[in-house]
């Protein structure tokens, strides 16, 4: 009889290249697979078309070689009282040839693009939920990210299964709502329901929700697809320079070095800087540079 481990990794890696395998870049650090969400770039927008370009130059900057890339940055969508509906459209009538295209540019640019953050809600119809995981794959993404609920994951399992692609579970900080990803509960929750669900663990947001990221990583890491890096306060704390709150970044960037997980770990920007998005991802990766190489 196989391990919980074993079933794990054998489901997973029978349907999707190895999750902890680099097609493009650079050594890790440490060990440690760094790169960027590039919802940190959210501030870099394109006069028109999409956004792009400026996440390579801004990513090259950076130093970045593996991103998690952010669904509104390549959709071409318009503002609007109607700009739900040209969404839609938009992504029911765009064929995949574009976002293999988006994916050619980024490989140019020697980067990789691991993840595929689309976050259905209850928004989304069967059809656009099914493009999604065609785009998806389209970009080379080996899994998809979503801000969910618990009640969309369950309309998720079909088509994860459908296209054999893992959908790893974002979580947030609102802990009194059950139908969020916010607890250890809701995580677990999901997990049940496909062997192709896993988890996006955002450390900051899970801190900020009275909750041990530390000691949860360990315990469900066979389960962890990445991780977002920030610091946030508890109590719903708010955003802050790393090393100014209280998430634990350290002790989880030396436990993946220790653990050699193979779980790559994004910089998500999110608290106020001054200096721009580019300097402050800069400054995020320097800080973890410098726990991993010590």
């Amino acid at each position: 009889m196989p391990t919980r481990r074993e079933f794990t990794r054998a489901a997973i890696a029978g349907l999707v290249l190895p999750l902890t395998g680099r097609a493009l870049g650079a050594a890790p650090v440490g060990g440690v697979r760094l790169g960027a969400q590039t919802y940190s770039f959210r501030e870099l927008r394109p006069a028109a078309g999409d956004g792009v370009d400026i996440l390579i130059k801004a990513m090259t900057d950076c130093g970045v070689d593996e991103c998690e890339l952010w669904s509104p940055q390549v959709e071409l969508r318009t503002a609007g009282a109607s700009a739900r509906a040209e969404l839609r459209a938009w992504r029911l009538a765009t064929p995949m040839s574009y976002f293999t295209a988006v994916r050619s540019r980024f490989e140019a640019a020697r980067i990789n693009v691991f993840a595929y953050n689309l976050s259905f809600n209850d928004t989304f119809t069967d059809l656009e939920i099914d493009r999604g995981f065609q785009a998806a794959r389209a970009l080379g993404a080996q899994v998809i990210t979503a801000s969910t609920t618990v009640a969309v994951a369950k309309r998720l399992v079909p088509f994860a299964e459908r296209h054999g692609l893992p959908v790893a579970m974002h979580n947030h900080s609102r802990v009194d709502d059950p139908n969020e990803f916010a607890t250890p509960l809701s995580f677990t929750t999901a997990l049940a329901m496909s062997k192709l669900f896993t988890i996006n663990l955002d450390i900051g947001h899970f801190t900020a929700g009275n909750n041990d990221a530390l000691a949860f990583l360990q315990q469900q890491h066979e389960r962890v697809t990445c991780l977002h890096l920030k610091d946030r306060k508890k109590n719903q704390g708010d955003n802050v320079p790393w090393g100014q709150g209280d998430t634990p970044i350290r002790d989880v960037l030396l436990w993946l070095k220790q653990a050699k997980s193979g779980i790559p770990a994004y910089v998500e920007y999110e608290y106020k800087g001054a200096r721009g998005a580019v300097e402050e991802v800069k400054t995020c990766l320097d800080y973890a540079t410098r726990i991993l190489q010590s």
